[in-house]
């Protein structure tokens, strides 16, 4: 993660279902869905004035941080999300194992 992003908060908006970072005034999102210990990460966006410079893995990377510190499983639907933990497979440790397999693709 780049150094500017390390101490931005990650805000984890339940009443939106959101994970929320925010940079210069802009936020970069994933959309998600919760049941019990299970995160389905639906979507990533990072908006135009934040393009190119690493918000969008940043969210990704903190909201990783915070589910497996918060012991639960990922489910990544989002594309992003889905090829970043392609990228780091040591993420795959989050994923229920009988969804690995899509990993292998």
């Amino acid at each position: 993660m780049k150094e500017e992003f390390l101490n931005l908060p990650l805000i984890k908006n339940e009443e939106i279902k959101r994970f929320e970072l925010t940079v210069d005034g802009h936020i970069a999102f994933i959309e998600y869905e919760e049941d019990e210990k299970i995160t389905k990460l639906i979507h990533t966006e990072s908006p135009e004035a934040l393009a190119g410079r690493g918000a969008a893995t940043a969210v990704i990377e903190k909201t990783l941080v915070y589910l497996e510190d918060n012991a639960y499983q990922l489910i990544p639907l989002c594309p992003l999300v889905f090829a970043y933990v392609k990228r780091h497979p040591e993420w795959k440790r989050l994923v229920p194992s009988k969804y690995l397999r899509l990993f292998d693709k």
